[in-house]
């Protein structure tokens, strides 16, 4: 909890719109519960709407009502039908949006409206019940679409779609009270749309450092049960997607079968997540393997099991998402290894506080020797880059300075 003063009593309420919502393990239904819960603590009543199915895996229910640290949750039918293709995701998204609409026009003591871009329909939703029931929004934007799908080459920048996005975005940019952009990569892209700077506050997510902590490998039960004592792990746990390819550190592994003491781990799913397994089902290699998403109860034990994090992001979208999954690394204090371009948000993090190298994609020679270089690298070296990692997110990026940074936007306060 921040240590913002609480205010007296229970306030109206704030309607928050998502897709995603814990337990599911997407990260951005962990940020919105944080603050959700944040705000609770606060005197706020907070009512979500989110989807009764998982986002990556639709085969899991989730209760439809729940009350979980003091928020109440809703969670609707026919709003995920899992990430396999786009028409899927839009109809869910379609789906989404009625139920939140009708939902919410009707949500009493309705104060102010918080909503994120996940997925991309949710916004609509919250103009239209801003309009009718005129509440104002905050606007806490992850990833911008239609630039996602763009540079990612599924539609094109004057394609109908595009352009319907983009008058989407205007209209909510214009609507919005307050608007909340990861990263100056991000925020930069969003003054191209409109000029929103007098409102918008440039923030990024808070690592979830009640559930990370630097835990020594012969301390580390879950090291013990998947990972021999003498390997050198390098590690890509989270999302794996379109905009953070990871096949150049892949294809790396692949050629270098022959250090027997490195072990590459690729955890997560996602929809990128299926090149990883095709190649390795391909390839047998015996210095990869891929696993699933682990229990977030047990992340900060899987984090801590590598010796290097693996956080890539995609060449062209800078700005357009952002590399959340790094403050977790950073958090269990391990030096990160950055596939990406440079300058991005990352890049800023990495190189100006010294706690990793960066390498490109596509280049796997150059991936190959800064490997090499990591694993020459002394244990003591490696062991101060991570303390300065986690140095970094308690003096500017802990979970309690950020979570109560952003309740104070939607409050208003700032």
């Amino acid at each position: 909890m921040s240590q913002q003063s609480h205010r007296g009593g229970k306030s109206g309420t704030i309607l928050l719109l998502t897709q995603v919502y814990v337990p599911d393990p997407a990260s951005v239904g962990q940020h919105l519960h944080d603050a959700a819960a944040e705000l609770v603590q606060r005197g706020h009543r907070v009512k979500v709407l989110a989807s009764a199915r998982g986002y990556d895996d639709p085969s899991r229910k989730y209760a439809r009502r729940e009350m979980r640290d003091g928020v109440d949750i809703r969670r609707l039918p026919l709003s995920s039908f899992g990430k396999g293709s786009i028409p899927a995701r839009v109809a869910a998204g379609v789906f989404l949006m009625v139920q939140e609409i009708v939902r919410g026009v009707f949500t009493r003591k309705l104060d102010s409206i918080l909503v994120s871009t996940s997925p991309p329909m949710c916004p609509i939703a919250a103009m239209v019940i801003s309009f009718i029931r005129r509440k104002p929004i905050t606007y806490w934007v992850m990833d911008l679409n239609p630039d996602q799908m763009i540079e990612l080459g599924k539609i094109k920048e004057r394609s109908l779609a595009a352009r319907v996005f983009n008058w989407l975005n205007r209209r909510i940019l214009k609507r919005a009270r307050r608007i909340v952009a990861l990263d100056r990569f991000m925020a930069d892209r969003l003054y191209r749309k409109r000029d929103v700077r007098d409102k918008t506050a440039v923030m990024p997510p808070w690592p979830h450092d009640d559930q990370v902590e630097m835990i020594d490998h012969a301390d580390n039960p879950w090291r013990k049960e998947h990972i021999g004592d003498d390997r050198f792990v390098i590690m890509y746990s989270g999302n794996h997607g379109f905009s953070t390819p990871v096949m150049t550190v892949l294809q790396a592994a692949l050629r270098m079968q022959d250090e027997d003491a490195l072990e590459f781990l690729f955890i997560g799913g996602g929809v990128g997540k299926k090149e990883v397994d095709e190649t390795l089902e391909r390839e047998t290699p015996t210095n990869v393997r891929s696993m699933p998403y682990q229990p977030f109860e047990t992340l900060r034990f899987s984090l801590s099991a590598a010796d290097v994090h693996l956080v890539s992001v995609g060449n062209d979208v800078v700005g357009v998402v952002h590399p959340c999954k790094i403050y977790g690394a950073m958090a269990v204090g391990r030096p990160i290894l950055l596939l990406g371009p440079d300058p991005c948000h990352a890049s800023d993090l990495v190189l100006e506080n010294e706690i990793g190298w960066q390498i490109s994609h596509g280049d796997v020679d150059r991936a190959i020797e800064v490997i090499r270089e990591i694993q020459a690298t002394p244990r003591e070296t490696l062991q101060e880059m991570g303390r300065r990692a986690q140095a970094v997110i308690r003096r500017d990026l802990s979970r309690n300075l950020l979570c109560g940074r952003f309740c104070d936007v939607v409050e208003n306060r700032t």
